[in-house]
């Protein structure tokens, strides 16, 4: 869990939103819990957790829906926890869309602007800025069941922003659609978030969804930050065997420390040692765990020369062909289990057979030491 006073210290000048000492309980359980996290103007910053964690009753604290029993909500320096949702100068974009259907796309967009009584000409002007911000301005009199669900949710998104909110909460917004069309809408949602240049907090459960689009994520877990960091911080240097273990494939070894140094240090394990391309500063013989991406890994059916480090004697238990990459399951001499991850970068290359005895390679650098 992250420490109160180290969220404290990444505050800054140009900190948007702050969010200070965030919890919500209900009765006797503590959905969120002293949550505390300070989002840059302009900038995407996603909540990303399992089912239960306490981002949903999160992003509800922050459009109104729901009361912090402690904490507050700073929103350009000035604390919104006691306004109504619709005092807020916040939006937010439902996994549903919640399009009215009897409505054009012109109208839809619209319904906020008019709800708020601006000038016939703001509107009109306003709207068409939409439509042409999502290339949508063809289907304007169209209603909503007549549109693909990307383009659905494209007039949700133009929709939330037509009154120009200072910030945007984004709730699933891509859960509705099928794969394929999910990636495809996550860079073009990207790109229309930025343009805009609106402060986004997005809540989702997909973790290529909050790698592509977001700055920073935010891992959490019964209610608790684990980690924020940039996408790549978090993958590549995990906090914990949760964050390790919940931000995509992992290996994960038990251990204990046997050397450490300030620019190495070495575990050992029932497979062998991990010589590791960094220090923990730790205690000889505490118990730890290493943690191994994957495609970090290398598969060699040449013996290695006596004493090689990082290298794990296996036998390959099964192969799965993805057509750019293949992924093995090897098994090591103790009965561990090792995922490996290799690109299929020969065309015509031979995939290893099962039961194949192979070496497993890889860097210092590609094993992460974790101590929580």
């Amino acid at each position: 869990m992250l420490n109160p006073a180290d969220q404290k210290s990444t505050a800054g000048a140009d900190n948007f939103l702050r969010i200070d000492g965030l919890t919500k309980r209900f009765q006797d359980v503590i959905a969120v819990d002293n949550v505390r996290i300070d989002v840059k103007r302009g900038e995407i910053f996603a909540l990303l957790g399992s089912s239960g964690c306490g981002k949903s009753t999160l992003l509800r604290m922050l459009a109104g829906f729901e009361t912090p029993s402690e904490g507050r909500i700073l929103l350009d320096g000035t604390d919104i926890v006691g306004q109504p949702p619709h005092v807020r100068p916040i939006n937010m974009m439902f996994q549903s869309y919640a399009l009215f259907p009897h409505l054009t796309v012109w109208d839809n967009i619209a319904f906020g602007l008019v709800r708020h009584k601006l000038p016939r000409d703001k509107i009109v002007e306003r709207v068409e800025k939409m439509l042409a911000l999502v290339q949508l301005t063809p289907y304007a009199k169209r209603k909503p069941h007549q549109l693909s669900g990307g383009q659905q949710q494209r007039v949700a998104l133009v929709r939330s922003l037509a009154l120009e909110p200072k910030l945007l909460l984004l709730d699933e917004p891509l859960g509705a659609l099928d794969r394929k069309l999910r990636e495809q809408t996550q860079l073009e949602l990207h790109s229309i978030i930025k343009n805009v240049g609106v402060t986004c907090v997005m809540v989702t459960h997909d973790q290529e969804e909050a790698m592509t689009m977001a700055d920073r994520i935010a891992i959490m877990s019964k209610g608790q930050m684990l980690q924020v960091g940039a996408p790549r911080d978090v993958y590549e240097a995990p906090s914990c065997r949760f964050v390790a273990d919940f931000i995509g494939n992992v290996n994960l070894f038990d251990g204990v420390l046997a050397e450490d140094a300030p620019d190495h240090c070495v575990v050992e394990t029932p497979d062998g040692k991990f010589y590791v391309g960094h220090g923990v500063t730790g205690v000889q013989g505490m118990a730890l765990s290493v943690a191994l991406r994957p495609e970090k890994v290398q598969i060699d059916t040449v013996a290695p020369e006596a004493g090689a480090s990082n290298c794990l004697k296996a036998t390959v238990q099964s192969r799965t062909y993805f057509g750019g990459s293949s992924v093995y399951h090897l098994v090591l001499n103790s009965g561990a289990k090792l995922k490996v991850s290799l690109l299929n970068t020969d065309r015509h290359g031979d995939l290893l057979p099962i039961g194949a005895v192979v070496y497993a390679r890889f860097s210092p650098d590609a094993i992460v030491v974790l101590t929580d």
